[in-house]
């Protein structure tokens, strides 16, 4: 496991397995939404954000965490690790809800200088319709790119935990 492609919907724990992960693994961990944004919320242009993921995918080891389907090819085409994590609308909408409270008005560590959190309705729809939206397309390009992969995949946060366990250092 040296690079780590990690999926999901907003608010599943994908910044925060990142981050857990490399602490384990030593890996460096990629945010995209740390990335692409620019202060005061500003997406970075679709060339731009090519170049940056391109330099990214191309050094030895990374754990790199984001969906940004339109280039999620770009991570799956060079990871030796897929993670999807795949939980339900609720958990996910329940700790987008928490986020939210824990740092309104600050910028997350996992976010880019400048934006600080925020919520909006079509962010929240976004969430709440993930799965009939975004999970099917997610699947069928894991498929695509899974052989000659390791590919994970949790529907739950205890198979996270389990799968971390699993690589903690024996004392």
């Amino acid at each position: 496991m040296k690079r780590v492609a990690i999926v999901g919907c907003g608010g599943a724990g994908k910044s925060t397995l990142a981050r857990q992960l490399g602490q384990l693994t030593h890996l460096p961990v990629a945010h995209l939404d740390a990335v692409l944004w620019q202060p005061g919320w500003i997406m970075t242009d679709r060339a731009t954000e090519l170049v940056l993921q391109k330099q990214l995918i191309d050094q030895p080891e990374w754990i790199i965490d984001g969906n940004y389907g339109s280039s999620m090819n770009l991570r799956f085409t060079t990871a030796d690790t897929i993670i999807f994590l795949d939980f339900p609308r609720w958990l996910c909408l329940w700790r987008i809800i928490k986020r939210l409270v824990t740092y309104q008005g600050r910028v997350r560590p996992d976010m880019a200088p400048g934006c600080p959190e925020r919520w909006s309705w079509d962010f929240l729809h976004w969430i709440w319709t993930f799965r009939q939206t975004q999970r099917a397309q997610i699947l069928a390009k894991i498929d695509q790119y899974a052989p000659g992969r390791t590919v994970l995949i949790f529907k739950k946060p205890v198979e996270v935990n389990q799968f971390l366990h699993q690589l903690m250092p024996e004392t």
